[in-house]
């Protein structure tokens, strides 16, 4: 390896593209997770919990299917599905053969949220995520973009 001094470590081109890679998912996060809380009143994380939901359809997903999706504890999820059940996104219901077990699900206005707040985050990627890039690069970078998710979800731990 190259790397001898900080100024060394500073410059490598890899951490410089990996640095590059976290400052704009940052900065991305901000701008878009802004545009949802101040055009519809739900967090980023809120909006990908909608999502995750919407993509599960009935009856529902577990609350350690919602922390194992979003890499969260139980604890943190229940604490974020307990504040989306107060204003009214999602519900708890009983899992089919499992009295015990419950299941969080959306509920009209949860799903009327998903859509109004995918709109105006549809128009936002495009306007911050898709638009700097030259046309003919954006589909593969998608790609790859997927391509890494993957691969780094595919590595982390299962939560038991």
């Amino acid at each position: 390896m190259g790397i001898s001094t900080a100024r060394d470590a500073a410059n490598d081109s890899l951490i410089l593209a990996f640095g590059r890679l976290q400052g704009a998912a940052n900065r991305l996060g901000y701008l878009l997770g802004r545009a949802l809380e101040e055009e519809c009143g739900i967090s980023h994380l809120m909006f990908e919990v909608l999502l995750i939901l919407g993509r599960a359809g009935e009856p529902g997903l577990s609350m350690r299917s919602i922390a194992q999706e979003q890499v969260l504890t139980t604890g943190g999820a229940t604490r974020l599905v307990d504040r989306m059940e107060a204003a009214g996104f999602v519900e708890r219901t009983e899992a089919p053969g499992d009295r015990r077990g419950r299941l969080v699900r959306l509920t009209p206005l949860g799903e009327e949220t998903a859509v109004r707040a995918s709109r105006i985050h549809v128009e936002n990627i495009r306007r911050y995520f898709l638009e700097p890039l030259p046309v003919a690069d954006r589909e593969r970078f998608a790609e790859d973009l997927r391509i890494l998710s993957h691969t780094a979800r595919d590595m982390l731990p299962r939560l038991p």
